[in-house]
């Protein structure tokens, strides 16, 4: 079975629900994970996206802010919800599929991680100490580790670029947020302690640059291209050499009224 599976952070689904769409009709993933949909439960358009072919949507929303959804043509086994920092702001979903009688199920963790303000000091910042002990909960939550055959993933806007050329500009972005080196040495330990593979590094060397967002600040988003890596997507060492394709749809930057982020997608042989 081939499994097409697309993470991205739409900056307002009801606001960009066209863009989804289109995107959705062009390239029809099996699995569309989205964060920061800012859109409570009751309004999601759950309708838009049953005509496109998607019937199985979970959804962990909450008005104005955060947000993720998972949207599937693949039907849900379980869904689950998960809470960091005892703080519920809408920041996590989980969802199994069967994708075949044979196999444990596979289980699939969207996140939207705090983005952590502007300020590098979690002494005058409470948003960066927030965004510190996300990933410390992160590292610690035993779901998190699969071990042995376990099929998991994990996706979403991480709001860390965590190597020198997931970054624009290594020096001079040292000392900002998504790159300080504690950011990066925090979502690396997250990525250690579950043994979990970085798909985009696994199939694109660290020397060669890999952007997935660029600020809505500059007027044209392409010109210095300074962007960072802040969408992932990571898999369990049981799906390692199942991975044949990883794209990211720099062109949807260009879209109209686009997200500041982009479609990352992952394709897989099961």
């Amino acid at each position: 079975m081939r499994l097409t599976l697309t993470t991205w952070n739409i900056n307002s689904v009801r606001l960009r629900i066209d863009l989804v769409a289109k995107f959705l009709k062009a390239q029809r993933p099996d699995i569309l994970c989205l964060q920061e949909t800012k859109c409570p439960d009751d309004a999601f358009p759950l309708k838009r996206f049953k005509r496109l072919g998607y019937e199985h949507i979970a959804l962990n929303g909450q008005k104005g802010y955060h947000g993720v959804a998972v949207i599937s043509k693949l039907p849900f086994v379980t869904t689950d919800i998960r809470t960091f920092c005892d703080i519920i702001d809408s920041r996590h979903i989980s969802v199994s599929v069967k994708t075949d009688e044979n196999a444990p199920p596979l289980v699939l963790h969207n996140f939207y991680v705090p983005a952590g303000g502007d300020i590098p000091d979690p002494a005058v910042n409470p948003k960066f100490k927030h965004k510190l002990s996300f990933l410390d909960e992160m590292k610690a939550c035993e779901p998190l580790h699969p071990s042995g055959d376990q099929r998991h993933i994990l996706v979403g806007d991480l709001n860390v670029a965590p190597h020198e050329h997931d970054v624009w500009s290594h020096k001079q972005l040292l000392k900002v947020v998504s790159h300080t080196p504690v950011e990066c040495e925090k979502l690396l330990a997250v990525l250690r302690a579950g043994n979990w593979v970085d798909v985009a590094r696994e199939r694109i060397p660290l020397d060669q640059k890999v952007y997935t967002w660029w600020s809505y600040r500059a007027a044209d988003w392409t010109v210095g291209d300074r962007g960072r890596r802040l969408d992932h997507i990571w898999v369990s060492e049981a799906l390692k050499d199942r991975v044949v394709d990883f794209k990211v749809l720099r062109d949807a930057r260009s879209w109209e009224r686009p997200s500041d982020h982009v479609p990352v997608t992952m394709t897989m042989e099961l």
